[in-house]
């Protein structure tokens, strides 16, 4: 499904279920040693996904450890994302040679609990996303921004190692299925130039928003 939003260049495998028979590499193990079982399933479901991707790259499945923040740590020469919510799970990989960073995130198409929205967004995306639910009101807007921020972020961290606030990202969403990602901000610096914006693509499918960004490699 979230293929439909990435580029050719990227391996993107996905799973709607846990499959029971599914085991993690023993080095992962120790990263859910206290899990409870729904974090477990999901856990091992998404890296069964990025050594899938891996495959499709010609690469050997190896596992799938966690760096600062928590990001994934992947093969040299690789970039990655992984996301996982109720009733789904997909990794999205690709070669460094080919994409500077990729950026995925999943949600249920539920509008967020009260309050999230006043965290999460700017006034002037409030403002937005207002005027977006006015508009189109089958779409929940504020969820699919809250989904845009993350895959922002996604993207951003292995560029910079370094944190990004909700409020350090000015979020413009095009109901076409796109998205401009402003950053507030200094950007990373790809092939000599900062990167100011982060363009992504977005899906509403299947009782799912899903969200993507890729920024291609310098050439």
């Amino acid at each position: 499904m979230i293929e439909r939003i990435l580029p050719p260049a990227v391996a993107v495998v996905e799973s709607f279920t846990d499959p029971a028979d599914l085991k993690l590499h023993p080095d992962e193990e120790p990263l859910v040693a206290n899990a409870v079982e729904k974090r477990r399933r999901e856990f091992t479901t998404v890296r069964d996904c990025a050594r899938r991707a891996m495959a499709r790259l010609d690469l050997p499945p190896v596992p799938v450890l966690s760096g600062a923040r928590g990001a994934p740590i992947w093969p040299a020469g690789v970039v990655g994302s992984m996301t996982h919510c109720d009733g789904y799970r997909g990794a999205a990989l690709a070669r460094a040679a080919d994409v500077a960073s990729v950026g995925i995130d999943a949600e249920p198409h539920a509008s967020l609990p009260d309050g999230v929205l006043d965290a999460i967004a700017l006034p002037a995306e409030q403002i937005r996303t207002a005027a977006l639910r006015a508009t189109e009101s089958t779409v929940c807007w504020d969820r699919l921004l809250f989904s845009a921020k993350e895959a922002v972020y996604k993207a951003w961290f292995p560029l910079t190692g370094r944190w990004l606030d909700f409020s350090e990202a000015d979020i413009v969403v095009d109901p076409g299925g796109t998205f401009a990602a402003r950053l507030l901000v200094s950007g990373p610096v790809l092939d000599g130039r900062e990167v100011t914006t982060f363009p992504g693509r977005f899906l509403v499918d299947d009782g799912l928003i899903l969200t993507a960004i890729t920024l291609p490699a310098p050439r």
